[in-house]
């Protein structure tokens, strides 16, 4: 029996999304509560931005989102986005600071910072955390919500908001839970793909490369990101690698342009007049100075320019010019993405054509909402995931709690 005339409000998973949701959703009319399977709320936000928090991208637009339908985040783009959001931040505590390709962090530098505020909020508006509380089902009967853990414990609600996030970071306590609720329901889930993410190569080559970085321009298809790079044992990785995680579905292949700043050209007739001056050098020490050896060495042998004790004045032109397009091209056969637990989002999700992308209502039942990463909505590297997090569960809660974005 219903003790309260408040509308009483569920939000499942206590990440990001859900803990804007839940602060939105609360009002002198509401109640709120936030059920997370973990023993702590937010234990994803301390992670990202390698533990500082890349809060939002003053240059965030649709441009740097993927789905199935992009056209369902223009509403929240227009409503609640970036200035809203560090407006918000700002009014519960935090000093912020813009840095390269509009990245914004918390002025102190620590992620945990962000969750601090939040969690005040949280308490100071009075939302209930039952935490170790993992929804395992949830159903619907007299126009309320049944939640049940995997003990059979339940809790009821009117209304509730889907904030479990995807598959990404399973040790931080993403498990794809959502997903199951939601196809309980009828929802469609498209196919999820781990992103922001490692990419497994060919391995003959990258092996002997592996602990080097290097600052190369790297390309997949028509997409391509300048930065450092880091080679593996299985691969690749660095920020311009992970950005590219996004895309690489249906390629095979990815190239690194090692000498970014330099054309074809520059690097042959550089290659020609180091051979002048310095031929007596054997082809193992030969690029000291303009590259690294390892990655001199690995490239001279990747293109069968052996054996390494040669005198560089032994050089063809037609050698050269392999060594110069190697440089500037080389290119690994693409064998997949590293593991869930490295990814940091997941691409894929809740089908977003089942949702009202104005209120985050699902069109299959009435009184469900999702937000955040559970959608088929994901960003690039920079901030734009949690950007997506914070506007899609504040909307989310807005709507949840009976109000619209101008109440």
């Amino acid at each position: 029996m219903k003790m309260s005339n408040k509308l009483n409000i569920a939000v499942i998973g206590g990440g990001a999304s859900g803990l804007f949701a839940a602060i939105s959703a609360k009002n002198e009319n509401t109640d709120v509560t936030i059920y997370e399977k973990e023993k702590r709320v937010g234990r994803k936000i301390l992670a990202t931005g390698n533990g500082r928090c890349n809060m939002t991208n003053t240059t965030a637009s649709y441009n740097d989102y993927h789905s199935l339908d992009i056209k369902f985040i223009y509403p929240t783009i227009e409503r609640f986005w970036v200035d809203q959001t560090l407006d918000f931040f700002e009014n519960i505590g935090i000093l912020w600071k813009e840095e390269d390709d509009g990245k914004v962090y918390p002025y102190s530098d620590t992620a945990s910072a962000v969750l601090d505020v939040l969690r005040q909020k949280l308490e100071k508006s009075g939302v209930i955390t039952e935490c170790e509380f993992g929804v395992k089902k949830i159903k619907k009967q007299n126009n309320q919500f049944i939640i049940e853990d995997k003990n059979g414990n339940r809790k009821r609600a009117d209304r509730v908001i889907i904030a479990t996030g995807g598959m990404a970071g399973a040790q931080l306590g993403s498990d794809g839970s959502g997903y199951k609720i939601l196809e309980g329901f009828g929802h469609k889930i498209t196919k999820l793909y781990p992103s922001l993410v490692q990419i497994r190569t060919e391995t003959d080559t990258v092996k002997k490369l592996k602990g080097i970085k290097v600052n190369a321009k790297v390309s997949v298809g028509d997409k391509e990101k300048t930065g450092e790079v880091l080679f593996t044992d299985y691969g690749i990785s660095g920020p311009p690698v992970f950005w590219l995680s996004s895309y690489i579905e249906g390629e095979k292949e990815i190239a690194l342009d090692i000498m970014p700043e330099y054309s074809y050209t520059d690097i042959s007739d550089m290659i020609t007049k180091r051979v002048n001056t310095l031929g007596d050098i054997p082809l193992e020490d030969f690029f000291v100075g303009m590259l690294n050896k390892r990655v001199s060495q690995a490239l001279l042998k990747h293109i069968g320019v052996e054996p390494l004790s040669r005198l560089a004045s032994s050089l063809s032109r037609k050698e050269i010019q392999a060594i110069s397009s190697i440089i500037k091209n080389f290119k690994l056969q693409i064998k997949g993405t590293s593991t869930w637990n490295n990814a940091q989002v997941t691409k894929g999700g809740a089908d977003v054509s089942q949702f009202n992308a104005d209120t985050m209502e699902s069109k299959l039942v009435k009184g469900l909402y999702c937000c955040g990463e559970v959608l088929d909505v994901d960003g690039d590297c920079g901030g734009y995931n949690l950007q997506w997090a914070w506007s899609s569960g504040y909307i989310a809660g807005i709507y949840a709690s009976g109000r619209d974005m101008e109440g």
